[in-house]
């Protein structure tokens, strides 16, 4: 029998917002998931439920009083395979209404929320239709595959005022707040310089294949939806998207939104002055990718310097970690990433600083689906850890780099007018173009 004292904390979890089923017992869980009121369940609808797009449904469906009534994906056997698992594990999925196309999804009167699992050039016409439709969002990061679109996003955020949530989960981790906490503390003295990178031994491009027939059951048109239409080619679905530019932006979009995002955190910067990328197809030439497989970018901002740096097929990165962010300070070098923090005494300083490994120990993707419903529920736009407005800022940051790259240039930002001072580059880059009759909508 649960006892009082469990009863009592495990009530106080819920009226204090959105609580983790993990976090109850059997018994608990179910006294308490029987008697949520209608008005304070949350249905959802995923679109795109192939990678993370089914992990924010599964961390989503392990708040209390969320229930999936849709999905949305282009390939049946995705949709087949999903509806498996829920079944295997005691949902009935004879409620789960299913979609090819996610404008019909968007038209179910009973969703809430939409989980925008998508490849990236999807992100942006899907998070603004949802929000016309009433939606409240959940879109993977990075939020836009361009700096337009990026923009047009925040604007139909604050247009439609809907909760929208980027899917950057490390600002729900307690160990990167709390090393964030000590940047600004000022203890390291300093900072002169930080330095993000990403060294990804595991990630190989596929090899070059002839284009073929698409497989059966995949509506390769709706996935192509705004790119171009090219013939398919196994080389570029799936998860292989993110290697061509039409689709996504390499590891800077893929990993980088992630790691610069608490590098632009922990210094309070806003955008560069100048960017300069630099990089190439060194590792796999042969493979089939677009986008580079080495890339090192400096940024320039007032004040400082941030160095991203990023390696496919090595995994042997700064400070012996694969990825990570160093902030170097005239005191001591603090590093961060997923496992945890420390501090490393600088042997020339004058006030040494320095700290123990500290170890994560939280779920970030859990912890942030708890945040976005709670705000959901409160409409308090204030208490989200990544808002649209911060998820566009990171992507932003990311995009340059890749413009930098892609154009050979070393380009300067003018805040004011919030382009480059190039304006072939701004002509060619700031937007990418639209394809079989889809357009960015005008906000």
């Amino acid at each position: 029998m649960t006892s009082r004292k469990k009863f009592i904390q495990q009530s106080s979890m819920l009226l204090g917002g959105a609580a983790i089923a993990s976090a109850f017992d059997n018994q608990a869980f179910a006294y308490f998931k029987n008697r949520i009121m209608p008005s304070d369940q949350l249905n959802i609808g995923a679109i795109g439920i192939n990678g993370m797009g089914w992990s924010n449904v599964k961390a989503a469906l392990k708040v209390v009083g969320v229930n999936l009534v849709a999905v949305c994906d282009i390939d049946e056997t995705v949709i087949q395979k999903r509806l498996k698992e829920l079944s295997d594990k005691g949902t009935n999925t004879s409620t789960i209404k299913v979609y090819k196309d996610y404008r019909k999804l968007l038209e179910q009167k009973d969703i809430d929320a939409v989980i925008i699992g998508t490849p990236d050039h999807w992100h942006a016409l899907q998070m603004i239709h949802a929000c016309q439709a009433g939606k409240d969002v959940y879109v993977e990061k990075p939020v836009g595959n361009s700096i337009i679109e990026c923009r047009t996003m925040v604007a139909a955020q604050q247009k439609f005022n809907r909760v929208v949530q980027a899917g950057q989960w490390q600002r729900s981790q307690q160990h990167f707040k709390d090393a964030v906490d000590y940047v600004h503390s000022g203890q390291l003295g300093n900072i002169r310089m930080a330095k993000v990178w990403c060294y990804q031994g595991w990630m190989r491009p596929q090899p070059v294949v002839p284009n073929s027939a698409p497989p059966a059951g995949v509506d390769y048109q709706q996935w192509l939806g705004p790119a171009k239409t090219l013939p398919f080619n196994a080389s570029r679905f799936h998860f292989h998207f993110r290697w061509f530019w039409d689709y996504a932006g390499g590891l800077m979009t893929d990993w980088g939104v992630h790691l610069l995002d608490y590098a632009l955190i922990g210094m309070k910067a806003e955008l560069p002055r100048t960017i300069d990328g630099m990089g190439g197809k060194f590792a796999y030439p042969e493979l089939a990718e677009e986008t580079p497989d080495t890339l090192t970018t400096l940024y320039e901002f007032n004040g400082f310097n941030l160095v991203w740096d990023s390696a496919m097929g090595i995994d042997n990165g700064s400070y012996n970690r694969d990825h990570g962010i160093a902030f170097i300070g005239n005191n001591g070098t603090l590093i961060l990433n997923r496992g945890g923090w420390e501090v490393i005494e600088e042997k020339q300083g004058k006030n040494k600083v320095s700290v123990p490994f500290q170890k994560s120990s939280d779920n970030g993707l859990e912890k942030h689906w708890v945040n976005f419903v709670d705000v959901v529920k409160s409409r308090k736009m204030q208490d989200l850890h990544c808002s649209i407005q911060d998820g566009a800022h990171v992507a932003t940051v990311a995009q340059m780099g890749n413009i930098s790259f892609r154009s050979g240039k070393k380009l300067a930002w003018d805040k004011t007018k919030m382009e480059f001072t190039d304006q072939e580059v701004n002509k060619a880059y700031l937007m990418k173009p639209y394809y079989n009759g889809y357009s960015l909508p005008k906000i």
